[in-house]
């Protein structure tokens, strides 16, 4: 229990520290891991068109430190939100919150931050498509003008938040001292390309889609299918998925497929995910050049969803520390083989 003395004391020193707005408002009176919202009124996006009334969720653990130097970025993977990160944040986590001021971003069309799903004004098919870039302008933003930081220790994700890393260290190459893209990528490659196209094919051609006009949620089975098929190797699958298994489990893709995640907001995510590019049309050779951080790239070498081909060879340009995950668990190594994972992260952010 905290001491009400102390309590006191902070409140005092939120209100009248010279440096206080900032750091009190993004640290008072709200519960570590507790969902928060910048709203940021208009996001000007890359095509030229804009989201209204645009805001992103937000949790956050631990504090900053007097120099307000320890802030860690996290955003979210594809389909997750900031929630499912909960479990990863602690002592024995990816990030410990008793070092670090930790901020896990919901990226664009997540269902919680500005979405096809959740817009009143640009519902569906009238939400305006997004990429990687604007996901990170609009986190960037946060990060600036909602939490007052002109910089971080570190940006760092998984899957989609390992693109959106990716391309933070392009984009404000200043803005952090490190960079953890895990199991992500700088720029696809055709088999990822034809991965997410076949996705999007699968939820597009679900009866129920309508175009994005539906009014029931579609559950787009064959979408949810694909992603199993993928997202482990048929090693790994065959070995965790008996015929008993399988059988179950495959009534419940067919019956649910991608529920609860919305299709548009599902489809707006993938066309973000095939258009990364890093380079912005350009050379990766020149996007190389602009990486100022310490970076740690993290890849599966079985991964079936996000080819560590592209990833590793941005890594010898930049020169950056790798770390190949090597079990059969695919893009789900991450919690396969958290074990050797976690504390490599950890210890790379402690400057090791």
């Amino acid at each position: 229990m905290q001491n009400p003395g102390l309590k006191l004391v902070l409140s005092l020193f939120c209100c009248l520290g010279a440096a206080a707005p900032a750091l009190c408002s993004a640290q008072s009176s709200t519960a570590a891991g507790q969902l928060q919202f910048a709203h940021l009124g208009v996001c000007k996006l890359v095509s030229g068109q804009q989201i209204e009334d645009c805001r992103l969720g937000y949790r956050t653990w631990g504090k900053l430190n007097a120099r307000r130097s320890n802030a860690v970025l996290i955003p979210t993977w594809f389909s997750g939100t900031s929630a499912d990160w909960i479990k990863s944040i602690g002592p024995n986590g990816l990030v410990d919150p008793a070092r670090y001021f930790v901020v896990v971003i919901d990226a664009l069309a997540d269902g919680v931050s500005s979405s096809p799903s959740n817009s009143a004004t640009q519902h569906g098919p009238a939400f305006p498509a997004i990429t990687i870039e604007d996901m990170v302008n609009a986190e960037h933003r946060l990060a600036t003008e909602t939490l007052h930081l002109k910089h971080v220790h570190a940006v760092m994700g998984i899957s989609m938040g390992g693109f959106q890393t990716f391309e933070w260290m392009v984009d404000y190459p200043d803005f952090m001292d490190e960079a953890i893209p895990i199991v992500g990528t700088p720029r696809p490659n055709s088999r990822d390309l034809l991965l997410s196209l076949a996705d999007i094919d699968a939820v597009q051609t679900d009866p129920a889609f309508d175009h994005g006009n539906y009014t029931k949620a579609p559950p787009a089975p064959e979408a949810e299918l694909i992603w199993q098929l993928n997202l482990t190797t048929p090693a790994n699958f065959a070995r965790t998925h008996s015929r008993a298994v399988f059988t179950r489990d495959y009534a419940e893709w067919e019956a649910h497929g991608i529920l609860p995640f919305d299709a548009n907001d599902w489809i707006a995510q993938l066309e973000a995910c095939l258009h990364q590019d890093i380079a912005h049309g350009g050379t990766l050779e020149a996007a190389a050049k602009r990486v100022k951080a310490r970076v740690l790239i993290i890849s599966s070498a079985q991964d079936h969803m996000v080819n560590p081909g592209p990833p590793l060879h941005f890594a010898r340009m930049i020169g950056a520390k790798t770390l190949v995950l090597r079990g059969d668990c695919g893009h789900l190594a991450t919690g396969c083989e958290a074990a050797t994972l976690d504390p490599q992260v950890r210890a790379f952010l402690d400057g090791n």
